[in-house]
């Protein structure tokens, strides 16, 4: 996507001069003849980089201008450019926040460097603010029939601007396929910004969203740009969106078909290039039914569905996946050299995984640290179900203070559900009488994690 650049100089010449230099180099221009237009022409659409004239109309009103750009668009970065060129006034410039000073007459080719510079300055200070945690892979791994559709489908829907719906399990690796989807777009020079609006308290998710300005509530003590103006020529991430409520629905369409929105406490509209990707591990068309999720946004989402397979529909792919997140977790404990004993992989292919890919990246962690020899051969169940040891015990309680609520309780839930099932061969009404509980009720909880197979009668 093109950076645009915004010339602010009161010189009608040097603006047109200016802009046919950058618009050789494949920019996008925008152009103010005051240091007013400017900051309205920022409300609008923040660009990537302001290149502005420190005296225009006899005044410094540049430098108010770049005050008011530091103060409410921190990560646009101003180049300013003088006639009025002194030590002094380059000095003060980079102090008030400048990225760089420019004495005129104006080089072109140090005019090119200097915004180059500048959007690579922004890029990484992005990234370094808002993206990529540590514990999402770079790639998606598999071999089997169900990945290698997935790969074909990724790699059709990349390079367009369609919104795009993912669903599937919890643990299956959804926010991984977003990230794989931006790394193939033409977008993927910046940085892909991801929303997990089930973590985000409902009163907080428009702010987060959308921003908002200075006084729109307790505590607004200065405009804030939401994930949408940081997502501007980028992509936008969507993750768990059936928790988001009604109203922010309503918002969200509205940006899809309009590419539009206000901040909020706000009444000026502003302008946004951001690609949707949407996640949701729920049964959405159930949602719409019930009244909870609005149809008119799905059919919008789901533009292009992809659906994640569970790893129990694909249990080629486990032997790659258990030697990736070995020798990841090896490497980032420093721990000795450890390999996997090919019957103890068969056997991994064998269970059914109810916390899909998140759980066999737990596991195969936790039996890294707990196995003292060189070889990983033990039980995977046994590491959180023996008594007798004191060391996995603690591997247990490590493993659930690692997450959060929401996940602990599910963990629990899908591990209490699939020892009751094995200590009662699997019968669903058996089970149900044992652990006091409705049948219809333990069918609807073992569906919702994931336990699909036994519910439909398939077995383990």
């Amino acid at each position: 996507m093109p950076e645009t650049i915004l010339i602010v100089d009161d010189e009608k010449d040097i603006r047109l001069t200016l802009g046919g230099i950058l618009g050789d180099e494949g920019f996008l221009v925008a152009q103010a003849s005051s240091g007013l237009e400017a900051l309205e022409r920022l409300e609008v659409s923040a660009p990537s980089v302001v290149i502005l004239d420190l005296f225009m109309g006899g005044s410094e009103q540049g430098f108010e201008v770049l005050d008011r750009v530091r103060e409410e668009y921190p990560q646009v970065p101003v180049i300013v450019i003088s006639g009025h060129g002194n030590v002094e006034t380059a000095v003060k410039a980079v102090k008030t926040g400048a990225f760089d000073f420019i004495e005129k007459p104006l080089s072109a080719d140090k005019l090119i460097l200097s915004v180059n510079r500048a959007i690579k300055y922004r890029q990484l200070d992005t990234e370094n603010r808002v993206l990529k945690k540590d514990e999402t892979p770079s790639a998606l791994i598999g071999v089997s029939p169900a990945m290698k559709a997935l790969f074909k489908t990724l790699e059709l829907v990349a390079p367009t601007t369609a919104p795009v719906l993912i669903s599937g399990e919890n643990g299956v690796g959804k926010e991984l396929v977003a990230h794989a989807i931006h790394r193939l777009s033409p977008r993927a020079g910046r940085p892909l910004i991801a929303v997990n609006c089930a973590a985000i308290p409902e009163e907080l998710v428009e702010s987060e969203l959308f921003g908002h300005e200075k006084g729109a509530f307790t505590g607004a003590a200065s405009r804030r740009q939401g994930r949408f103006d940081l997502a501007n020529h980028s992509t936008l991430f969507l993750d768990e969106i059936a928790d988001m409520s009604l109203k922010t629905q309503a918002k969200i369409l509205r940006i899809l078909q309009d590419q539009k929105f206000e901040r909020v406490g706000g009444t000026r509209t502003i302008n946004v290039d951001a690609r949707i990707i949407a996640a949701s591990n729920k049964d959405l068309p159930s949602l719409i039914a019930s009244g909870s999720f609005r149809d008119d946004l799905y059919y919008r989402l789901n533009v292009v569905p992809v659906v994640v397979p569970p790893l129990r529909r694909r249990p080629e792919d486990i032997p790659a996946l258990a030697e990736a997140f070995l020798s990841r977790c090896l490497a980032l404990n420093n721990l000795e050299p450890k390999t996997l004993d090919p019957k103890f992989v068969e056997e991994l292919q064998k269970r059914p995984w109810p916390g899909n890919v998140r759980e066999l990246k737990n596991t195969i962690e936790r039996l890294a640290i707990v196995t003292s020899g060189p070889v990983i051969d033990g039980d995977p169940e046994d590491s959180l179900t023996d008594p007798d040891s004191s060391l996995r015990s603690k591997a247990a309680d490590d493993f659930f203070m690692s997450l959060n609520f929401r996940e602990a309780r599910a963990e629990f839930e899908r591990r209490y559900l699939l020892g009751q099932l094995k200590a009662h061969s699997h019968n669903i009404t058996q089970t149900a009488e044992a652990i006091a509980l409705d049948r219809t009720t333990l069918h609807k909880k073992l569906k919702a994690l994931g336990f699909k197979d036994w519910v439909e009668g398939n077995g383990p």
